[in-house]
């Protein structure tokens, strides 16, 4: 299951399926009766969420790209996982059923409200998770898989998120028989004698507890046992990517377990590492629920699974400071990277910022934060580093409630003009006003 901790979580947030919230949305009015997604037309209707900015990310599969960062991370992880089925291709769009549905998450879970997911119609959205082809990749019938993909989530402006991030997770799938569990304590053997060798130290936490309850459908015996093959393996994950990059040559890897929550998965983890002086979240993960194997067509099967957030890691491993950057197409960016290898990124350039502020009173019906931010990205697409709001008040007499957000215009490669960024504003004030009706202040 996607236990991603959802994205880039530097700035305090989780990371995937396991982070998905917020609740309303104001829809832009006057939209087309069809959307072109992919080479196929697909009808609008009043949940209709998704934006030029967005639909123009898609197919882009920079995962796949054997010279950038995200493609060297992909490929060393699948390396590691060498006895591993690596997929890659599915479509972005998925129903709500196989994004929420089948993987548990209720019906008012925050996740599918129009704030946070983007929906095509009510039958169509972009995955949020690549936990969405979850039930179909283990109904494959492969017993140890990887599986990397873009994900969509609506999301604020700054250095660490972005609508549009590539998440991989893996599996690992054991028959719940005498040679099943046989299988599982020779890996268990190997696993323990490779970290037995290597310069790490693990700060563990107890293999289930009354609050990380081991699921009905294992004995508490090959739950633990289960449950060790999962932390062995992703400590010799954490291991393979981190080691020696952490510290001194003489330092070990510090890696710490943490019980977490996940609604599909039990007993859920967290793992982190110390990197550069701070503890750094790094994925999710845990025993697969029965529901999703019941699903596959696998009920008598027992799995783990885990997820994590390729950018998160990657603005780790090659120093690069900015989310956008991936999304560069510049020579500048992309000739720094060679497949199979972890380089430090070395900037090119900083482009001074142009702070622009614009206020407004909302409209009667209320604006999203993303409203905002879908907005701006439409407009002037990656020249906005972050927008924050600045302030917000509600007027004691008319009840009428202001806001205020502060647009940080640069450029990751030239310099914009205050005149240049004077024009950027100014579209944008516009857009506010003639797509949700604000009155300028």
């Amino acid at each position: 299951m996607m236990i991603t901790l959802c994205r880039i979580r530097l700035a305090q947030r989780p990371l995937c399926a396991f982070g998905l919230r917020r609740c309303g949305s104001a829809l832009a009015p006057g939209r087309p009766t069809t959307t072109n997604l992919l080479g196929k037309e697909y009808p609008t209707d009043d949940k209709t969420n998704i934006t030029p900015a967005i639909a123009e990310k898609l197919g882009r599969k920079l995962y796949l790209q054997p010279s950038h960062p995200l493609g060297i991370l992909r490929e060393l992880i699948e390396s590691h996982f060498n006895n591993f089925t690596a997929h890659s291709g599915f479509s972005p769009i998925v129903t709500p059923a196989k994004n929420f549905d089948d993987l548990g998450f209720p019906a008012d879970h925050p996740g599918r409200a129009l704030s946070d997911s983007y929906y095509i119609n009510n039958e169509s959205m972009l995955r949020t998770h690549t936990s969405a082809h979850e039930v179909e990749v283990f109904a494959r019938g492969d017993r140890r898989w990887l599986l990397t993909s873009d994900v969509y989530r609506r999301d604020e402006i700054d250095s660490t998120h972005y609508p549009v991030f590539h998440q991989m997770e893996g599996a690992r799938v054991f028959r719940s028989t005498p040679e099943g569990m046989t299988e599982l304590e020779q890996d268990n053997a190997r696993l323990s004698e490779h970290l037995a060798q290597s310069n790490i130290v693990i700060e563990d936490v107890p293999h289930s507890s009354p609050t990380n309850p081991i699921p009905s459908i294992y004995s508490n015996h090959d739950a633990e046992r289960m449950v060790l093959n999962l932390k062995l393996s992703l400590n010799s994950l954490m291991l393979a990517l981190f080691g020696g990059r952490a510290g001194s040559a003489e330092e070990p890897l510090r890696v710490r377990w943490i019980e977490a929550y996940f609604p599909f998965t039990s007993p859920s983890f967290e793992v982190e590492v110390f990197f550069h002086g701070k503890w750094i979240e790094i994925l999710g993960c845990g025993l697969v629920q029965q529901r999703t194997l019941q699903l596959a067509n696998i009920p008598h099967d027992v799995s783990w699974a885990f997820g994590l957030g390729l950018e998160r890691i990657a603005m780790i491993l090659f120093a690069i400071p900015d989310i956008r950057l991936f999304w560069s197409t510049d020579s500048r960016f992309l000739d720094q990277f060679t497949p199979g290898k972890i380089s430090t990124f070395k900037s090119y350039s900083k482009y001074p910022p142009c702070h622009k502020d614009v206020s407004f009173w909302l409209p009667s019906e209320g604006l999203h934060d993303n409203d905002v931010f879908d907005l701006v990205r439409d407009v002037v697409g990656d020249l906005a580093e972050d927008v924050k709001m600045i302030d917000g008040f509600t007027h004691p007499k008319t009840q009428r409630t202001s806001r205020c957000y502060r647009i940080n215009y640069r450029s990751m490669d030239k310099s914009l003009s205050n005149d240049e960024a004077n024009a950027l504003h100014t579209d944008v004030i516009t857009q506010l006003r003639d797509r949700f009706g604000v009155e300028i202040r």
